[in-house]
C-alpha cells in the first residue's frame, strides 16, 4: 500500500526574538510523517520537542524552511488560515488537560465543534465520550474527575472533530502509572483504528508504546528509528493484574 504523506518538513528552523535577543530553538529540521503512523518525539527538557509539535500542529509558525501538509506548502499561511486547518484537521491532548473546570464533560468535549463553527451534533460529542469509556460521567463537572478521567475527556475532545492527526504533549506526565497505561492503551487503540498519533515525551517507557521514535536534542534531530520491541498497554495491564 502506498504511503500517504501528511507532514513534510524541509530545512525548517525556529527562532524566538525577545527584546532584540534572538534565541534559536530548531535548526534545519527535515522530517516526514505518514498517515496511520504512531510517532513519539523524544528529548530532554529544552530540546525543542514541544516547539516542533507546536509548529506541526499549527500552533506556531516556523522562521525558515518549508512545511508541506497533505502535499500542500503551508509555510506562508497567516494565523487565520492556520487556525482553520488546526480546528478541522488536528486534535490536541496536553499534560495539563486544559479543561474548563466548572463545566461538564459533555460541554468540554463539544468545544472544538464551536471553535470550528460547526453545527453542534450531540451524537458526535457523545460518541467521542463513549470511545474513552466515560459515558457514565457525561454530566459530571471536570473538576469532579480523577487525573486519568480528565485526560480521557481531553482525548474525547481531541477526537470530536474526527481529525486526521492527534498530537499528545506529555499526556501521561501528570498521571500515576495505572492511569498512564490506560491513556496509552486508548492512543494505541486509536492508532490501530487508523488515526495518526504524534506523541511528545521525555520518557523512554512512554515512547516505546509508539511505532517510531524520533529523538531531538538541542534543536536537532539526532535519531529516527522504528520500535522493534513495542510495548502494549493492554497486554501489560493484563499481566500485572
Amino acid at each position: 500500500m502506498e504511503k500517504i504523506s501528511l507532514i513534510k518538513l524541509v530545512n525548517i528552523s525556529k527562532d524566538y526574538v525577545n527584546e532584540e535577543v534572538t534565541t534559536p530553538v530548531l535548526h534545519d529540521i527535515n522530517l516526514e510523517i505518514y498517515q496511520g503512523e504512531f510517532v513519539a518525539i523524544m528529548g530532554p527538557s529544552g530540546s525543542g520537542k514541544s516547539t516542533l509539535m507546536h509548529i506541526m500542529g499549527f500552533l506556531d509558525k516556523l522562521t525558515a524552511g518549508q512545511y508541506f501538509f497533505k502535499g500542500k506548502d503551508i509555510s506562508n499561511l497567516n494565523e487565520d488560515q492556520l487556525a482553520d486547518i488546526r480546528n478541522t484537521e488536528v486534535g490536541f491532548v496536553f499534560q495539563a488537560f486544559n479543561l474548563l473546570p466548572r463545566t461538564s464533560v459533555y460541554d468540554n468535549v463539544k468545544l472544538p465543534l464551536i471553535y470550528a463553527k460547526k453545527k453542534i451534533d450531540n451524537n458526535q460529542a457523545i460518541k467521542a465520550i463513549k470511545s474513552v469509556g466515560l459515558y457514565h460521567r457525561l454530566n459530571n463537572l471536570s473538576n469532579q474527575l480523577s487525573g486519568g478521567e480528565k485526560q480521557r475527556v481531553a482525548i474525547a475532545r481531541a477526537l470530536v472533530n474526527e481529525p486526521l492527526i492527534i498530537f499528545a504533549d506529555e499526556p501521561t506526565g501528570n498521571l500515576d502509572s495505572k492511569s498512564g497505561k490506560q491513556i496509552m492503551e486508548i492512543l494505541q487503540d486509536l492508532n490501530d483504528a487508523g488515526k495518526t498519533i504524534i506523541l511528545v515525551t521525555h520518557e523512554q517507557y512512554t515512547a516505546e508504546h509508539a511505532k517510531r521514535i524520533i529523538r531531538i536534542r538541542d534543536g536537532n534531530i539526532v535519531g529516527d528509528h522504528k520500535v522493534e520491541q513495542r510495548l502494549f498497554a493492554k497486554m501489560e495491564e493484563q499481566l500485572t493484574k
